[in-house]
């Protein structure tokens, strides 16, 4: 198995990886499928269900499907050019797109929240259709945003993803596809996990481009708290959530250095670093998949208390942090899911955290097998964990979670280090429980809104 880290770490936009990044990358993917066909559309439609359908409205899916159709892409969209797009559309209708010249295109006719009819591969499914002048079906495909930016159409799904890549896993020396086999590599060759990681990725770039890629990665990152810890105001949506990470950030500035400070208050670091980060995020704001958007704030917040607070730390070992993160990140999505939709926030937050945990026990020194613990501590106190978004928005309770998520992480972490690595539960048993427990839980409680704080807190 091999995914690279430039997959688990994507830039884009928010306030979803799989309801605002996926439907546009579907759309933009349709179109060029649309261009390389023997068909001249007139029209385009679409339809989207599930978990799509339910929270779409409050995700800004509907927005992402109608630029997607317009040929945007998250990781060079432009806000304004965006604005422009869409504020033109809803004057006459039309999307004008490369290739493809104007095409009709009414939101309030050819954009279907379909609350009715599931499709069968995912809970984030969508059609999109392309119609003649008399307005018949002349091409559509079914695509799945299956979490964290990742889009694969029915036929992909099918042949279990392109995560599962023969030719990628024949090229790389270290194809781990379970902990287990990871930590029997690490020991065989006596590398890190890191540098298992970081030899994978060169089989498709060289070093260069690889420490400037994850080095573009973290400024992503940084530049987006650095955004929310100085950012006020109210976040869109309607529920009226007030941004609070520049406050907080304020007062542990001010109290910063004095003698009577509480030892807990590092606490409140790490949740303003994630609370930050998610508030961009649930902004519309650009973030990094980490390895969703639901979940960016952990990774970065977990980073920050590293460089910032911890003696000794350097930038200069940031790759290892990354690399090392998304190896355990690889896993959880191969084995398991990193969709709220699939598998509730356990597969979000708690993928995050383990990520999080394994790649700053990394950097502090520890051995391959005590950094798998790590991993396992943080995703094994997440299990059962629910995505139940009060109105369909990235913001309550999954802010707040963020923060508390990098927290777990970092104490995960810290008791993994006080161990020599070994322990009772595997990742990979705690990988299979999450998978298991996404099975088993209701649908009410996976990013449909219908069920848990969505119905008992108040959404206005």
């Amino acid at each position: 198995m091999f995914l690279s880290v430039f997959d688990l770490f994507k830039i884009g936009v928010g306030p979803s990886s799989s309801h605002t990044m996926g439907p546009m990358v579907a759309g933009a993917r349709f179109l060029e499928a649309l261009r390389n066909s023997p068909f001249q559309p007139h029209g385009l439609r679409a339809s989207l269900h599930g978990s799509l359908a339910f929270t779409g409205k409050g995700h800004a899916t509907d927005r992402a499907t109608i630029l997607g159709l317009a040929g945007f892409v998250p990781e060079t969209m432009d806000a304004d050019a965006a604005e422009t797009v869409l504020a033109a559309n809803r004057e006459n209708r039309v999307l004008t797109v490369d290739g493809l010249g104007e095409l009709q295109f009414d939101p309030e006719r050819d954009l279907c929240f379909d609350f009715e009819n599931s499709l069968p591969g995912h809970a984030n499914g969508m059609t999109l259709s392309a119609t003649d002048a008399q307005g018949d079906v002349i091409f559509h495909q079914i695509y799945y945003s299956i979490g964290g930016g990742f889009v694969l159409t029915d036929q992909e799904l099918a042949r279990k993803g392109d995560e599962d890549r023969s030719d990628a896993v024949d090229k790389v020396p270290y194809p781990f596809a379970n902990a287990a086999e990871m930590l029997e590599m690490a020991e065989r060759s006596g590398k890190s996990i890191a540098a298992m990681k970081r030899a994978n990725e060169l089989s498709f770039r060289n070093e260069a481009e690889l420490r400037h890629g994850l080095l573009r990665i973290w400024q992503v990152m940084r530049d987006c708290m650095e955004r929310g810890l100085s950012t006020e105001g109210i976040l869109p949506g309607g529920l009226h959530v007030r941004r609070r990470a520049r406050g907080i950030h304020e007062k542990l500035m001010a109290e910063r250095g004095m003698n009577l400070t509480a030892p807990h208050v590092i606490n409140d670091w790490m949740s303003t670093y994630a609370m930050a980060v998610n508030e961009e995020n649930a902004a519309g704001g650009q973030v990094v998949t980490a390895p969703t958007n639901g979940a960016a704030g952990v990774v970065p917040a977990v980073i920050r208390y590293w460089l910032d607070h911890v003696p000794g730390a350097s930038e200069r070992d940031l790759p290892d942090f990354l690399l090392t993160a998304a190896a355990i990140g690889g896993l959880v999505k191969h084995n398991a899911s990193i969709s709220g939709a699939e598998c509730g926030c356990q597969a979000e937050v708690g993928s995050a955290a383990a990520m999080a945990a394994a790649g700053l026990a990394a950097v502090l020194g520890a051995t391959p097998h005590q950094i798998e613990n790590a991993a396992e501590i943080a995703l094994e106190h997440h299990l059962g964990m629910t995505c139940d978004p009060v109105k369909g928005l990235v913001q309550v309770p999954c802010i707040e979670r963020n923060g508390l998520g990098a927290i777990k992480a970092v104490s995960a972490a810290s008791l993994a280090l006080r161990g020599d690595g070994s322990h009772l539960v595997p990742l990979d048993s705690a990988i299979e429980t999450m998978r298991q427990t996404g099975q088993d839980m209701s649908e009410k409680y996976k990013e449909t809104s219908l069920g848990g704080l969505a119905v008992n807190v108040p959404n206005c």
